[in-house]
């Protein structure tokens, strides 16, 4: 599958693209996690967002987080695949085009993701590394990771 990408500033995205991601965000994270969680933080308005969309569904996503709003790096976070699609090289793909985006605005600055601890050999795959030790968020075991310039 070969999905299109667009980026969008908080203050371009037309409703139907914000109610998109906001809907795909939810049912993965609140509804098929199970996981009860201010997923609107407050963070959204600063940061970037990347749609990747097969025809008109939006089908991967992912938010870059500047650096200094939630950590001293830029991030990338709300990482996610729509259920339907998994398996075919989706998550990879959205993280090299966030990466891709996060080595433009930010050269030559480390790249940190709060990953979900089972996702850990993923993360490695694409050259983070692991800092610190485990720690509980929402009822999910996650892990610091750094990918260094």
């Amino acid at each position: 599958m070969t999905l299109r990408w667009s980026w969008h500033a908080w203050g371009d995205l037309t409703p139907d693209v914000l109610y998109a991601f906001l809907r795909l965000r939810s049912a993965i994270f609140v509804v098929e996690q199970d996981c009860v969680f201010p997923e609107m933080d407050g963070r959204d308005p600063q940061c970037e967002h990347l749609c990747g969309w097969n025809g008109a569904e939006l089908t991967a996503y992912l938010r870059l987080v500047p650096p200094g709003v939630r950590t001293p790096e830029v991030a990338l976070g709300r990482v996610v695949v729509a259920q339907s699609a998994r398996g075919q090289g989706l998550g990879r793909a959205v993280m090299v085009e966030g990466l891709k985006r996060c080595a433009q605005r930010y050269p030559g600055q480390p790249v940190k993701v709060s990953a979900q601890a089972h996702l850990e050999k993923f993360y490695l795959s694409l050259g983070f590394r692991t800092v610190g030790a485990p720690y509980d968020e929402d009822g999910i075991r996650h892990l610091d990771m750094v990918k260094s310039p």
